[in-house]
């Protein structure tokens, strides 16, 4: 039996003619950080779609701890521990800081059986350990950007993950707010967390990661170690040309 916490198996995705995705297989160990890389249109985000839920394979499977999870939606796959932040942050606009982590801790934590006011203590619980408990009755609107990243990891992790999909979360953020998020994203490893990075800060991928894939056309071209990977000649030649 496969000691893997998430496993793809020969998974393909097509939009008509156009194979996003195909053949990838893929193991990640409880508590791994593992990094995904590629060039863009490589198939990282749709990989990360197929896995939480949002896309559905055209072929091939996904086990997580050893149970096809395929047909499962995305809500579904939440409440078996597997949740995804997004690039562009997507927090309920209408709603405070507090109320956006409320929502997961609710509806996904606690399914309606404990007080309101206890899950609004969990919350603020949460964004004090995310730096944003000062704005826990703000409107998500006065957010600076780092604060929207952190606010977006903050709301993953109040679904209680066991495996975080996380991507591209510093994109467009300044080294020191790329940082700050490194730190967060390392402290939840440290919890056990096992997190899956999408990133083009390869400064930030060779820090975080203790393993790294990286795609190319839809297709897994290496996986191991972060060193091995980035100076593997078909890592090189995806990014910089055959001639690399």
């Amino acid at each position: 039996m496969s000691t893997a916490l998430l496993e793809i198996r020969s998974m393909t995705k097509k939009y008509g003619g156009f194979a996003a995705l195909t053949e990838v297989n893929l193991q990640i160990a409880p508590g791994e950080r593992l990094g995904i890389i590629g060039p863009n249109g490589s198939g990282k985000s749709t990989m990360m779609g197929c896995i939480a839920g949002a896309l559905r394979p055209t072929t091939g499977q996904v086990l997580f701890r050893g149970v096809d999870i395929s047909r499962l939606s995305a809500h579904e796959r939440a409440r078996t521990g597997i949740f995804r932040s997004w690039q562009i942050p997507q927090p309920f606009s209408s709603m405070s800081v507090v109320e956006n982590l409320c929502v997961p801790l609710e509806y996904v934590v606690h399914r309606g059986q404990i007080h309101t006011n206890r899950v609004r203590d969990e919350a603020i619980g949460i964004l004090e350990e995310f730096g944003l408990a000062d704005k826990a009755d703000a409107s998500v609107g006065t957010l600076s950007q780092v604060e929207l990243r952190k606010l977006e990891l903050a709301r993953a992790v109040a679904g209680n993950p066991t495996l975080l999909l996380s991507d591209e979360a510093m994109a467009g953020l300044s080294t020191s707010e790329v940082d700050q998020v490194l730190v967060l994203l390392m402290r939840l490893s440290e919890r056990g967390i096992t997190i899956i990075m999408i990133e083009h800060i390869m400064r930030a991928v060779m820090r975080f990661s203790q393993r790294i894939v990286c795609l190319d056309a839809g297709r897994l071209i290496a996986d191991g170690s972060p060193d091995d990977v980035v100076n593997s000649p078909d890592v090189r030649a995806a990014y910089f040309g055959a001639d690399a």
